[in-house]
């Protein structure tokens, strides 16, 4: 289940329950970097419902204020395609994803060409089934607030674990996106997004995020991991991956701090995603990373 679709669920079980960051401007030698800059990715890349919504199909609900909208014009790029698109998993890199409405996004992989020069990509989300954990989790909740009834649910006591399952096969997947970017664009710079952290590393605000308290370990954990299997992946591929975790800014933040919201949403974003400060946040990695400033392409 995507993550937005989820998130819709996970709100009418919440209520059963009861500062942007500015991207520093590039230098001119970034500019031969973004001759043609594709963003991929889903609606950790899209921006669904922060302000500037824009595009076509309008159900992919891609923001102005998206991190590859302001990468796009930190790094002054001459031609920008976003194709990201909310909802979408690594299979709609290269299969057309369905939307609302008998709606279809093409192929995330049409936008790529032998030209293009950077692609920064941001998916597995939806692979690991996120959308679907939150909605387990938050109904399994109130029936143990202060337990662990979701970490129950997904292992066993012979210590197998669903999540760490899905994460090896999301590797795999993971693995084969980048394979068919360098195929398709064999020169672009490629840049790996990871996931803003969208829970503390223990306890929690049950209720106001439906996560047991003690189940809140569980999941960061399991999050933190899918970011590590990107990493990896960027690695093996000889890609640049940028680590976006900065611990402060989850959905149990305080307003001013938040860079996700929360099931009730505190300023303009989709429940449990980010808001417009977290996409600044990321876009300000992503422009470090690619060096912009020092000439130098970093990992960070």
């Amino acid at each position: 289940m995507p993550l937005l679709t989820a998130c819709r669920a996970a709100l009418a079980t919440a209520l059963g329950l009861a500062g942007a960051l500015a991207l520093t401007s590039a230098p001119a030698q970034a500019a031969g970097l973004a001759d043609r800059y594709v963003a991929l990715g889903d609606s950790f890349t899209a921006g669904p419902l922060i302000p500037g919504q824009y595009g076509s199909p309008v159900f992919c609900l891609r923001s102005r204020q998206n991190y590859p909208n302001l990468v796009a014009s930190a790094l002054g790029a001459d031609e920008f395609v976003d194709a990201s698109c909310s909802g979408a998993t690594t299979e709609h890199m290269t299969t057309s994803q369905s939307l609302a409405l008998g709606t279809r996004n093409a192929p995330q992989f049409d936008s790529l060409t032998p030209d293009t020069t950077l692609v920064t990509v941001g998916i597995g989300g939806n692979d690991l089934g996120y959308g679907e954990i939150l909605v387990k989790c938050a109904a399994l909740s109130a029936t143990n607030p202060i337990g662990d009834p979701c970490r129950r649910h997904y292992t066993d006591a012979d210590g197998g674990d669903q999540l760490a399952e899905r994460l090896d096969e999301t590797a795999g997947k993971v693995a084969d996106v980048l394979a068919g970017i360098r195929e398709r664009s064999p020169n672009a710079t490629v840049v790996v997004v990871g996931y803003l952290q969208v829970l503390p590393e223990r306890t929690g605000c049950w209720p106001t995020v439906p996560v047991a308290r003690q189940d809140v370990p569980y999941i960061d954990r399991t999050q933190t991991r899918l970011n590590e299997v990107l990493a990896k992946a960027a690695a093996d591929a000889g890609a640049v991956y940028v680590d976006v975790l900065e611990r402060g800014h989850d959905m149990c933040a305080a307003s001013g701090s938040k860079w996700v919201e929360g099931i009730f949403p505190t300023q303009p974003a989709a429940p449990v995603h980010p808001n417009a400060a977290g996409m600044a946040a990321v876009g300000d990695r992503v422009v470090a990373a690619l060096g912009a400033g020092t000439g130098q392409r970093q990992e960070i």
